[in-house]
């Protein structure tokens, strides 16, 4: 009498197979504990049913050799390995006069992926997206990877105002167990925002706050900007644009507690609810300077302009921290890091902010190389830098030279990039990298 193993499962959706999985499992036990059988010595390995995948990957999951003994347990670690590869959709052990009898129905390979209906989106960024998941040609069909890749389609959809999109999949069997995708997309209506409003605010009007986005109700154009389709990235970058107009105001406080988007049941407008906290607004009262000044400090205030006694402003703020850094740099201090911490007084409408300068190690330029350049000379490129080798990093004479190697006209764009010495922390390597224009061009 035979001894049998044997573990399967349909090629389903992800419930169905970790349910069949499941059943393969208990009815594995079941077999065990009701057919005990002495270990064997096994005289030889076969292998049947392979197709595309070769014999020898088998071999490699099994966890028994020739000559070795042959038990349950080693029979089970053989089918979960087997399964777990991916390639096989049902794996069945057998043992004929102490030969090991391997048989395995391999999972189709995918022949061809078509799309259909799709406006949106071109053929070809579907078919990325798709191959990006492990759906394309050639690849082992998985449904569970189909599924994923599906919604990653609707994803994409639903970002451009597509709610209603609908996404099936035709699979059609084809020979030498080979299987043809077709994906048809339904796009549906685009759904347009219907309203925008404002909940909390009371220092600024709802008309205030809908200038500062890029989102908006329909418009006569609309059908160009698609500024009334909503898109989550869109909202975000809105919602940033409204905070930085109450800090630029000195509203520091200033937060969206949340925002709630609603769709209405034919999926054909959106509506939008932003709930704002507005806070006080804050004056400055000091702006203090701390850690490695260098003995600049008063350069730093010059820098920083009148601000105590004003009203706070955001980009005033990351402005003043910009110079500093261009300061820095220029004094070849590349990495420079500066923070401003605030210090906030409720009762008084104050806030006051220290400075943290960290400068860092002081950097200077070991070597500086050209590529990209086919026909125009490196003489003619290293004439016009500014910043020399061996000499102290400047941030100011880096971009003066990028602007002259520009004006020669000779380059479609110019970049010039900071590559650290591996080894060597105060140094860098600068490469200026040029884009040739198209001789003969005007």
């Amino acid at each position: 009498m035979s001894r049998v193993w044997q573990m399967s499962s349909q090629a389903g959706g992800a419930i169905q197979r970790c349910l069949f999985v499941l059943i393969g499992l208990i009815g594995l036990i079941l077999v065990q504990s009701a057919m005990a059988f002495e270990p064997f010595v096994v005289r030889d390995i076969r292998v049947e049913g392979v197709q595309r995948v070769a014999a020898g990957t088998v071999f490699n999951y099994l966890p028994v050799r020739v000559g070795e003994r042959m038990t349950n347990e080693k029979a089970s670690d053989a089918i979960r390995a087997l399964y777990s590869t991916g390639f096989f959709r049902d794996v069945r052990l057998e043992v004929d006069n102490n030969v090991l009898v391997v048989f395995v129905s391999e999972r189709p390979a995918i022949a061809t992926v078509s799309v259909t209906g799709s406006r949106e989106f071109n053929e070809d960024a579907i078919k990325g997206t798709l191959e990006r998941i492990g759906i394309a040609p050639a690849r082992i069909f998985d449904r569970s990877l189909l599924e994923r890749a599906e919604q990653a389609l609707k994803q994409q959809y639903l970002s451009r105002g597509k709610y209603g999109v609908n996404i099936s999949t035709t699979i059609t069997p084809l020979e030498r167990n080979r299987v043809g995708l077709n994906i048809a997309v339904d796009e549906g209506g685009t759904a347009r925002i219907a309203s925008i409003r404002f909940v909390g605010n009371k220092v600024f009007s709802d008309a205030v706050l809908l200038d500062q986005l890029r989102l908006s109700t329909p418009t006569w154009l609309s059908w160009y900007t698609k500024n009334d389709q909503y898109a989550r990235e869109k909202l975000a970058g809105d919602l940033e644009s409204v905070r930085s107009y109450y800090l630029d105001r000195g509203y520091l406080e200033f937060n969206v507690e949340s925002t709630q988007v609603s769709i209405t049941p034919n999926k054909q407008e959106v509506h939008i609810s932003v709930i704002v906290k507005e806070g006080q607004q804050f004056t400055v009262s000091s702006v203090e300077f701390a850690g490695q000044l260098l003995g600049r400090e008063d350069e730093y205030r010059q820098l920083l302009g009148e601000q105590e006694g004003k009203i706070f402003s955001g980009s005033e703020l990351n402005e003043t921290r910009r110079k500093i850094v261009q300061r820095l740099g220029q004094l070849g201090y590349a990495f420079a890091n500066v923070n401003a911490q605030p210090k906030l007084d409720r009762e008084k409408g104050t806030v006051d902010f220290t400075f943290l300068v960290d400068p860092g190690r002081r950097i200077y330029v070991r070597r500086i190389s050209v590529t990209g350049n086919s026909v125009t000379r490196d003489t003619v490129v290293r004439r016009e830098l500014r910043q020399f080798e061996n000499a102290w990093y400047d941030s100011s004479k880096i971009k003066l030279s990028r602007e002259r190697i520009s004006r020669l006209g000779y380059f479609a764009s110019v970049d010039i990039k900071t590559e650290p010495v591996a080894g060597v922390p105060d140094q860098v390597d600068l490469v200026v990298e040029v884009t040739e224009n198209a001789t003969g061009s005007l």
